[in-house]
């Protein structure tokens, strides 16, 4: 029942961020519209809070035993501590660039070029891990490639007007953003496991030193990049239900994920993954009306799909051993 319930929650925590970020980035109101590098910041405190709490139910309620850890980890081991500095700075990149992406691309577009991510991780993984894939991994890597790239196979019309034209040049700027936000992702997740894996500490008590980290450069690239605009009107400048409702499914986010690896295998992780890209293209056709697909877009989604499918079966080879993954 736990597999199957932190699976629907991944589902619906998945699709309702997309819709709900894609939304509040092209939705017009009066005033000035939220900071995307604010609500960076504002995830980050929020990570850090509920992580807080966790270390603290870890340690059976006990403020003394959670102070003497901390202590331990952040003043006794500073080394271990700075090592996390690197994948908190490119997570900061990534965030920021989720948000550009959505600026500019329909969510099921984002959503199945997001998938890339996949095969920047198994690279990393590979490289940075020693891992070895299986026939069915790889091969599922190369259908991932070739179903993104006829996701993003231009669709050529008679007449194209200059809006068309801007909205091609708004679609780049939005896959370049997911292609890198991809690259940091994959790099900065296996760096993240390699700390893990080297360290017998919680995972809640980690999470807390990379949100201090991610703190500390989204605040720099807030006042970097909105400094005059935060002077102006405030961080929160912008802030309603619906930008705080992003913040919220962002922060929470990486609590689902790690809920998911703990009960659910990479089949039904992958099952997930592929409902929640169907439901936001189901809610963009339909609800938001930003999103006309094409045949060659279906043909690149239903290989995306594929793979996310194929790269979560874990073949077993005739004399039993099975594949490391």
């Amino acid at each position: 029942m736990m597999k199957y319930l932190s699976l629907g929650v991944l589902v619906l925590q998945t699709t309702s961020l997309v819709l709900t970020m894609r939304y509040s980035r092209t939705l017009k109101d009066d005033g000035p519209r939220y900071l995307a590098s604010s609500a960076v910041v504002s995830t980050e405190v929020i990570k850090i809070l509920v992580c807080t709490v966790l270390v603290y139910i870890e340690n059976n309620f006990s403020a003394q035993a959670m102070k003497q850890l901390l202590k331990e980890e952040f003043v006794s081991r500073p080394r271990e501590t700075l090592k996390l500095a690197i994948p908190a700075l490119i997570y900061t990149l990534q965030n920021n660039l989720l948000y550009v992406a959505l600026s500019n691309l329909d969510a099921a577009t984002y959503q199945v070029t997001y998938q890339l991510k996949i095969l920047t991780t198994a690279l990393f993984s590979v490289s940075m891990l020693g891992r070895r894939l299986g026939f069915y991994q790889w091969f599922s890597l190369l259908v991932l490639m070739a179903g993104v790239i006829l996701v993003q196979w231009p669709t050529v019309s008679e007449g194209d007007s200059e809006q068309k034209v801007l909205s091609a040049s708004a679609q780049f700027v939005g896959v370049m953003a997911v292609l890198i936000a991809c690259l940091s992702s994959g790099f900065a997740g296996v760096y993240f496991e390699k700390i893990l894996k080297e360290t017998k500490q919680s995972v809640w008590v980690r999470n807390i030193q990379l949100g201090l980290f991610g703190f500390a450069f989204a605040s720099l690239g807030m006042l970097g990049y909105d400094g005059r605009r935060v002077a102006e009107f405030g961080m929160f400048q912008g802030y309603n239900w619906i930008a705080c409702t992003v913040v919220l499914l962002q922060a929470l986010g990486g609590l689902v994920i790690a809920v998911v690896i703990k009960y659910a295998d990479n089949i039904l992780k992958g099952f997930a993954t592929s409902l929640s890209i169907i439901m936001s293209m189901l809610i963009s056709y339909f609800l938001l009306e930003d999103f006309h697909p094409s045949g060659v877009f279906f043909s690149g989604a239903t290989l995306v799909l594929a793979a996310t499918f194929m790269y979560g079966y874990e073949h077993k080879p005739a004399n039993g051993d099975a594949v490391k993954v």
